[in-house]
């Protein structure tokens, strides 16, 4: 068995049908995607890879620097408050090939990326209500605290917008 992040590389156009299967399998968590605007979110993505598995996509991680042409109100409220950050968009697991470690290779390797380009904070938001409590439990596991909370659609969801720090090169 091979280790997790020696399946991780760069996610192409070529995975973008795989990439869609994966999102509307989750999109009760998520914003819809299509393949336009999946080029078109890729085309501004800092950091968009997968997991690739015998061949087949497992999971997938796509996120954004300040800056991005992004209209997500996720992405907005962070652009607002933050001179510099890295905001994920999305992380997906296939269903059937959760709890094999994927989700935490993206997150260990988004956060070596992170690190390495002198990036000082990562940010994401988590369902609260109705409540994503795998999501919430991972995101408090990967030490992702709450900085505050917005509704969405029209008051039928709430977000936790949190965020994590990371030590980078030049801030020792």
């Amino acid at each position: 068995m091979h280790e997790p992040h020696n399946m991780i590389r760069n996610a192409g156009p070529a995975d973008f049908p795989s990439i869609l299967e994966l999102n509307a399998h989750s999109v009760h968590f998520l914003s819809p995607l299509d393949i336009k605007r999946l080029g078109r979110l890729h085309s501004q993505a800092a950091y968009h890879k997968v997991v690739e598995v015998e061949g087949c996509v497992a999971a997938f991680l796509l996120a954004f620097r300040e800056g991005a042409d992004y209209d997500s109100p996720n992405y907005k409220w962070f652009s607002e408050r933050y001179g510099s950050f890295l905001y994920i968009d999305r992380a997906v697991v296939h269903k059937d090939q959760r709890r094999k470690g994927y989700g935490a290779a993206l997150y260990d390797d988004l956060i070596g990326f992170a690190a390495k380009t002198g990036i000082g904070v990562i940010t994401c938001e988590v369902d609260i209500q109705p409540p994503n409590t795998a999501s919430l439990l991972f995101h408090e596991t990967y030490g992702f605290q709450e900085v505050g909370t917005q509704w969405l659609n029209g008051g039928r969801k709430q977000v936790s917008l949190r965020e994590r720090r990371i030590l980078t090169p030049d801030a020792r």
